[in-house]
């Protein structure tokens, strides 16, 4: 995904800035993490993640079943991510995760040049962030379950037979547009930031 998405020069950086952005919910980690959480939601949403996949109760019975939370730079994962890995599912929450980074980071913090319209690693329409998580996260297994377009659009018909996620965060017929014109580009992932880059934006590119 950071190769596909950044240049080589600023590769590295972003994946030393990946690296310690990623926090996994641990006996060890669990009480510094929600000390140190900005915010008392995230804090509330961190706790009941860690209390559900230990099994126990959660403090709200309206608690998301989540295995997965980003806020701001950091991306936050339970233990659930490791035990309920499925070799040949579309789900992948750490790359899902990484991709609200990559729109909530600003480029100075990390030590990368600004530009008036490029504040962040990258620029997403607001509207289209859950979209853009998701659709990264589905291409990344796509990538790993076949190795040429052909069978990745075999992948994705099967992908598309459902269930699908995000049913309430995206619109899921715009969420299989954008992965059929990935799988079978180049550069995919190129493909997936310019159908959620805001529309101005897209305009001025394509105009260039």
């Amino acid at each position: 995904m950071v190769n596909g998405l950044f240049t080589e020069d600023e590769r590295p950086t972003i994946m030393t800035a990946l690296e310690k952005s990623v926090v996994f919910l641990t006996p060890d980690s669990i009480e510094s993490v929600l000390r140190t959480a900005t915010w008392l939601s995230t804090s509330w949403d961190l706790a009941n993640m860690y209390l559900l996949e230990c099994q126990a109760n959660p403090l709200s019975p309206d608690a998301p079943e989540i295995v997965g939370l980003s806020e701001e730079t950091t991306c936050y994962l339970g233990l659930d991510y490791l035990r309920n890995w499925r070799d040949d599912g579309f789900e992948d929450y750490l790359v899902h995760e990484a991709a609200h980074i990559f729109h909530n980071c600003r480029r100075v913090t990390l030590g990368l040049s600004e530009t008036s319209t490029q504040k962040c690693l990258l620029t997403i329409d607001f509207s289209k962030r859950e979209l853009f998580a998701y659709a990264c996260e589905a291409y990344s297994r796509l990538l790993v379950l076949a190795d040429s377009p052909k069978d990745r659009r075999a992948a994705l018909s099967k992908h598309a037979e459902g269930p699908l996620p995000g049913k309430d965060a995206m619109n899921q017929q715009e969420y299989l547009d954008i992965l059929a014109q990935a799988v079978i580009a180049k550069n995919g992932w190129k493909r997936i930031l310019q159908a959620c880059t805001p529309a101005t934006k897209s305009r001025l590119t394509a105009a260039a």
